[in-house]
């Protein structure tokens, strides 16, 4: 078998009744242009997420991982975290401060 540890993650989290799942990677998380570091995106949702995808600004390995997020956010999970592993503190910094560090993903406002 070839499972992805990002989709057995979400999986997981969804099947657990998680509040949160946290994705730490090798990127500062998800961006409006892959060579542009200041369009972060600090916070979407599924229906953005979904959009992003669809128009290519989102692609190649970051899909199932993308997909992961929405499948648990989907599934009842509040909220996915994407963050770069690489920085220090970043999971801190994500949680309590009113910046973030990284992508988080909701649901779409009813």
């Amino acid at each position: 078998f070839n499972i992805n540890a990002d989709t057995a993650a979400g999986a997981v989290a969804e099947a657990l009744g998680a509040e949160k799942i946290i994705y730490l990677t090798d990127i500062a998380g998800l961006r409006r242009d892959i060579d542009d570091a200041s369009s972060l995106i600090q916070r979407t949702t599924v229906s953005e997420l979904q959009e992003l995808i669809s128009t290519g600004v989102i692609s190649g390995g970051m899909i199932p991982k993308v997909d992961s997020c929405i499948q648990a956010v989907r599934g009842g999970v509040k909220s996915a975290h994407i963050l770069d592993g690489r920085i220090a503190h970043v999971l801190l910094l994500e949680l309590f401060t009113d910046h973030g560090a990284g992508t988080m993903i909701t649901g779409d406002v009813s």
